[in-house]
């Protein structure tokens, strides 16, 4: 029988062999021109493969929300290359670009960005909605995404009527209902207590685990070691990529 490091050898070998979902290279973004320019990131290269899930940490400035915003197709990198599940995105046009965010790309917010007057069903749905999917199809969908985060009984509620941690998992059952390529959550736990924390970490466990790719922005250790990857921006650059105990 392997010892335990052995098995995280191999596991970090399939890792290498699996499928590379999401791949900046060279990237940099600059706002502004001349002296008041400011160069938010100064030449990224990343590659994240299918079913990792991977936090972003760094102080504030660090170019973490930058990140964020170029790989969610919300900013368009002022030179570099970014491929996402095999789409060239530096090709693609505003309207294209709207299409990938809906279709590849689900978004988590720290604020859970709920409508209020709308139910948890009708909050699902609404990505299937811009997408122009057909009444049953999206109830269907949503109805299954909610179930896929446990919450198939809250269907009917409104977002007062839920908890803070339930309404988190509403906002990632609206973020998988198009089945993305990756999902994308902005300090998912930050406005959550540590129990509803624990419960969103054990969905990414879960959802990761199925081969769900993740990619989190967090300030806490805590919450960053819960990923498979732990990558650290300083001054627009990877200061630091490693693996954590959570690979294993």
């Amino acid at each position: 029988m392997a010892d335990t490091a052995e098995f995280a050898r191999e596991q970090i070998d399939l890792l290498d062999r699996a499928e590379i979902i999401l791949s900046l290279t060279a990237i940099t973004q600059v706002y502004g021109d001349g002296e008041s320019a400011v160069h938010a990131l100064k030449g990224i290269d990343l590659e994240i493969h299918r079913g990792e899930h991977v936090a972003i940490m760094g102080p504030s400035g660090s170019g973490k929300s930058t990140v964020m915003n170029v790989l969610g197709c919300l900013d368009v990198a002022t030179s570099g290359s970014y491929l996402l599940d095999g789409v060239n995105v530096d090709e693609l046009d505003e309207h294209d670009l709207a299409h990938v965010r809906n279709r590849k790309i689900g978004f988590v917010f720290q604020s859970f960005n709920l409508i209020p007057r709308m139910s948890a069903q009708a909050n699902v749905e609404l990505p299937l909605v811009y997408g122009g999917v057909g009444r049953a199809e999206r109830h269907e969908r949503a109805a299954h995404a909610l179930d896929r985060v446990g919450l198939a009984q809250r269907a009917t509620h409104l977002p007062q009527q839920l908890s803070g941690g339930q309404q988190q998992r509403v906002a990632i059952a609206r973020a998988l209902v198009t089945e993305p390529a990756i999902v994308l959550a902005d300090e998912p736990t930050g406005n959550l207590d540590n129990q509803a924390t624990g419960e969103v970490l054990d969905l990414f466990d879960e959802l990761a685990a199925a081969g769900k790719t993740i990619v989190m922005i967090t300030h806490e250790d805590d919450v960053a070691e819960r990923a498979d990857r732990v990558l650290t921006l300083s001054d627009g650059r990877i200061l630091d990529d490693r693996a954590t105990g959570a690979l294993s």
